[in-house]
């Protein structure tokens, strides 16, 4: 099978609505961060919160990527020590939705996820210019050195008229 069949498979299996639940092995948990090398660090929804490391099956290597905040769907494995886990299915906001309604989405993820939405229902009455992310290597105008650039080009060009 080609890299592309294989790549729109993968997609295809993902995006599909089986929302079928989490059965008794499988745990939700959210992606803390990226620990390289197909692994990512992952905590659980406990009160405890207990982080582990979780792997990315090869089907997913290079097809699908994963960031922080990310929910996902693990098994857990038996051969590892620091690998607890292996991920299973990455959660859409669909699914999120879907186990919400059935009562298994677990309650200390569903607190944050509902801050989360209304912090950005809040920047969406804001001007949009503020959503856009800014490139750290620029450094930052204000307004003031806007102010003095226009002034510089009026004394420029009041000097040429002379």
């Amino acid at each position: 099978m080609s890299r592309v069949v294989r790549r729109k498979h993968v997609l295809k299996e993902m995006m599909e609505d089986d929302f079928e639940l989490p059965t008794e092995k499988q745990q939700i948990v959210r992606v803390v961060s990226s620990r390289g090398n197909n692994l990512h660090e992952v905590e659980t929804p406990e009160a405890n919160a207990e982080n582990f490391l979780a792997s990315m099956p090869n089907k997913f290597r290079k097809n699908v990527w994963v960031k922080r905040g990310d929910y996902v769907l693990v098994e857990p494995i038996e051969e590892g020590d620091k690998v607890k886990a292996e991920i299973c299915k990455i959660l859409t906001p669909e699914h999120i939705k879907e186990y919400t309604k059935s009562g298994v989405w677990p309650k200390a993820f569903g607190k944050k996820r509902e801050h989360d939405q209304v912090a950005m229902n809040s920047d969406e009455d804001t001007d949009g210019d503020d959503l856009l992310m800014r490139n750290p290597n620029r450094p930052a105008r204000t307004q003031e050195d806007s102010d003095s650039d226009a002034e510089d080009d009026e004394e420029e060009t009041s000097s040429d008229d002379d």
